[in-house]
C-alpha cells in the first residue's frame, strides 16, 4: 500500500509513516511483549479486562460521560475502534494493542500526532492488572518510543502522570523518559481537576534505542532465536 502524501506549508511528507506496524517481541518477567494495531476482534477481551479492572484503572483515567459499564462494555468497542482506525489513517494517531504471549493485554497509543516543524505526540497506555509489575508497560513504552523516533519520524514524545500513580512514574523512568515539570489542575480525572507530572523524551536522547537500553540494564531480553 502506498501512503497518502500531505502537501502542507512545511513541505511534502507521508501522511502516516510507520503505520501500520508490528513491533517486538521483547521478553520480560510477565512474558513476550509485542505491539500490533488494534483489531475489531479485540473487543471481547478489551471489555472483559476493563470491566474487571475498574477499580485499578478508573482512578487514573479522564472523566467521561456515562457509567464505566457503558463506556467499557462490549458494545463500546466498535465505535472506539472505528475512531482509532480513522485517526490512524489520517496520520493523527498510532493505536497499538499490547499483547503478552500473543494474548491481548492492554493498549498503548501515540496520540495527537503533529507533523511539520513540531513532530510530536503524546503517549498513553494501560495494562491488565494481572500483569502489573511484570515489565509489560515498560517494554511497550520502549517499543513504541523506538518506533516513533525511527519509522514514524517523530522528534518528541510527551506523557503526563498523576503524582499518586507511582507505578506509572516508574514505568516512564525505566523506559528512559525524564521529568520536565508539574502541571497544576491539568486534567479532569475521577471527577476533579488533578495535578500531573509531565515527562518527555526527544530523538536526540535515543542513542542505541530504548529497547536496547532495557536489554543492557537487564530489564528485558530479546526473543530466543528460532
Amino acid at each position: 500500500m502506498t501512503s497518502q502524501v500531505y502537501a502542507g506549508p512545511y513541505g511534502t511528507e507521508p501522511r502516516h509513516p510507520g503505520w501500520p506496524a508490528k513491533l517486538g517481541p521483547l521478553v520480560v518477567r510477565a512474558g513476550s511483549v509485542a505491539l500490533r494495531p488494534v483489531h475489531l476482534r479485540d473487543g471481547r477481551e478489551w471489555s472483559r479486562i476493563r470491566l474487571r479492572d475498574r477499580e485499578y484503572l478508573e482512578k487514573w483515567e479522564p472523566t467521561s460521560p456515562g457509567s464505566w459499564t457503558d463506556r467499557n462494555g462490549f458494545g463500546a468497542w466498535p465505535p472506539q475502534w472505528l475512531s482509532l482506525r480513522a485517526l490512524a489513517r489520517r496520520g493523527q494517531c498510532l493505536p497499538f494493542a499490547i499483547t503478552v504471549d500473543g494474548a491481548f493485554a492492554g493498549q498503548i497509543t501515540l496520540g495527537n500526532v503533529i507533523r511539520a516543524s513540531l513532530r510530536s505526540a503524546w503517549v498513553g497506555y494501560w495494562v491488565s492488572s494481572e500483569l502489573a509489575g511484570g515489565g509489560v508497560a515498560t517494554a511497550a513504552v520502549a517499543l513504541a518510543t523506538d518506533h516513533a523516533f525511527r519509522a514514524a519520524g517523530l522528534h518528541r514524545l510527551e506523557a503526563t502522570v498523576r503524582p499518586e500513580n507511582v507505578a506509572s512514574l516508574r514505568v516512564l523512568g525505566k523506559a528512559g523518559y525524564r521529568q520536565e515539570g508539574l502541571f497544576l489542575r491539568y486534567l479532569d480525572v475521577a471527577g476533579d481537576w488533578r495535578d500531573h507530572i509531565s515527562f518527555a523524551v526527544t530523538a536526540e536522547e535515543m542513542g542505541a534505542g530504548f529497547v536496547a537500553r532495557l536489554i543492557a540494564d537487564g530489564k528485558a531480553q530479546p526473543p530466543e532465536p528460532r
